[in-house]
C-alpha cells in the first residue's frame, strides 16, 4: 500500500514538473516570437517562488509574466519573510562573470598581504561610495585587487588618464581616493573605451561594482566584514 502511494505520489509530481515545462517552453515561444524586439532575445523561462508567475531570462535582465505570457513585469521580486531580494540573487547567478577570462590587463593590480584571494571591481574617481569601499578595504588583507576605472561621473576621464599614466598606478589611486591627492595631468594612452565596453558587456550600471573569484557580481558598496566573507566563500 506503501509503495503504491508513493507511485502515485511521484506521478503526480512527474505530471506536474511537465506540465510546468510545457508551459515554460509556450512562454518562451510566444515572448520569442511577438515580443523580441520590446524586451530582448528571451533565454531561458523558469518558474518563480509564486505559483502562476514565471521568470524570463533576457541576454541582461529578468522579467516577471504570467502563464499566458499577456503581462510582463519588470521590477524585483522580494521575499519579505526571508528580507532578501529574489531577483537580484538570481541575477549573481544567471549573470556570473567568468573571472578567469577578464581582460586584466586593462585593470590596475593591487596585492595586499599574501594576495591568496581575488576580487575585480569597477570604480569611479568621482563616486562617492567607491571612496567609501577604498576605506572599507584598508581592513581587507591578502588579497589581489584588479581595478577597473570605470569613468562614468562628469570629470571622471581626467583622473583616469591621470592615474592610469603615473609611474605608480596603486599609489596615484590610493593618494587620489584615500587623501584627496589629485593626480598630475597624463599624456598617455588609457584603456578607458574598452573597460566601459567591458562594463556594458558585463551589465555594470553603476560604481562600484564588484566581481568575486566565483563570478558572483555584486552591485555597490560593502563594508569589511562582509567583504571578508565574501572573499572568503569566494575563492577558487
Amino acid at each position: 500500500m506503501f509503495r503504491t502511494l508513493l507511485v502515485l505520489l511521484l506521478s503526480i509530481s512527474l505530471a506536474h514538473a511537465a506540465e510546468a515545462d510545457k508551459t515554460a517552453a509556450t512562454i518562451k515561444d510566444t515572448l520569442q516570437k511577438n515580443y523580441a524586439q520590446l524586451i530582448g532575445s528571451v533565454e531561458q523561462v523558469n518558474k518563480s517562488p509564486i505559483p502562476g508567475l514565471y521568470e524570463v531570462v533576457t541576454s541582461d535582465h529578468i522579467f516577471y509574466t504570467d502563464k499566458n505570457a499577456q503581462y510582463i513585469i519588470d521590477g524585483s521580486l522580494f521575499d519579505l519573510k526571508m528580507r532578501r531580494n529574489v531577483t537580484e540573487d538570481r541575477s549573481r547567478v544567471l549573470f556570473a562573470v567568468d573571472f578567469s577570462k577578464l581582460p586584466l590587463d586593462l585593470a590596475i593590480k593591487k596585492v595586499k598581504g599574501n594576495g591568496s584571494r581575488k576580487m575585480a571591481y569597477f570604480t569611479d574617481p568621482n563616486c562617492g561610495y567607491c571612496k567609501k569601499l577604498e576605506q572599507e578595504l584598508k581592513s581587507v588583507d591578502n588579497v589581489t585587487l584588479y581595478l577597473f576605472l570605470y569613468p562614468i561621473f562628469e570629470g571622471s576621464a581626467e583622473k583616469v588618464q591621470g592615474i592610469w599614466c603615473s609611474d605608480n598606478k596603486v599609489k596615484a589611486w590610493d593618494d587620489l581616493m584615500l587623501n584627496g591627492v589629485q593626480p598630475a595631468a597624463g599624456k598617455c594612452e588609457v584603456p578607458s573605451a574598452k573597460v566601459l565596453a567591458l562594463g556594458k558587456k558585463l551589465h555594470v550600471n553603476g560604481t562600484p561594482a564588484l566581481i568575486f573569484a566565483n563570478g558572483v557580481l555584486n552591485p555597490g558598496y560593502m563594508p569589511a566584514e562582509a567583504l571578508n566573507k565574501a572573499l572568503d566563500s569566494n575563492t577558487k
